[in-house]
């Protein structure tokens, strides 16, 4: 069976939107796209590097599928870590309208999702199964407890405006922290895995 890892570009007000360029994705009016060129460095690549080396399969929302799907096919050097392995391994995206997919090895998972990802976690023999990106389906699979860890991959950049990796009405879920470093550039990725529903209480009164 497969972990499943969710791994996200993410500034310190918590966007996830158009991380890599000025036109990636404009919906809503958002005219900040791009904000984690700046701080690329080794460290990040190197990161990146590592999380591709451990996929098996990925899982994708359909915004993130489209991005993903025209810019990888053109990277045709074997040797580039990334797009060696998006461009043979299996992709599955989740959508209602897409029904013929030309990327290669993508199979369109067009109806109950929570139920399908199970599977598919089962049927994954080697590698993770990773979700890059794709916000709205990463909310929907913490609802369910699908993801089994979370690299959150924070640049340090407020943006004030932009779709968010968690919106309000999640389930309130707890994590540990299992892993921490920081690039050059300021970048602080962190990797959470999930740990139950999240605990409250109160610090006790002075005195007691």
């Amino acid at each position: 069976m497969a972990k499943l890892t969710l791994n996200t570009f993410v500034t310190l007000d918590g966007v996830v939107q158009a991380p890599g360029g000025t036109t990636e994705d404009t919906s809503g009016g958002f005219e900040y796209g791009g904000w984690t060129v700046p701080f690329a460095d080794e460290g990040m690549g190197n990161f990146i590097t590592e999380v591709f080396d451990r996929s098996g399969a990925y899982l994708l929302g359909r915004r993130t599928y489209e991005i993903f799907a025209g810019y990888w096919p053109k990277v045709t050097d074997p040797q580039d870590p990334v797009a060696a392995r998006l461009n043979t391994l299996p992709k599955h995206v989740v959508s209602t309208t897409l029904t013929d997919p030309e990327w290669e090895n993508t199979t369109v998972i067009p109806g109950d999702v929570p139920a399908e990802v199970a599977r598919l976690k089962e049927r994954t023999a080697e590698g993770e199964l990773q979700v890059h990106g794709s916000g709205t389906l990463a909310r929907s699979l913490m609802a369910h407890d699908l993801i089994d860890e979370i690299n959150l991959i924070v640049f340090p950049v407020y943006l004030g405006s932009g779709r968010r990796l968690f919106a309000d009405g999640g389930q309130p879920t707890e994590f540990e922290l299992i892993g921490a470093r920081t690039t050059g550039s300021g970048i602080s990725i962190q990797t959470y895995r999930l740990a139950g529903r999240a605990r409250f209480g109160d610090f006790d009164p002075p005195g007691v």
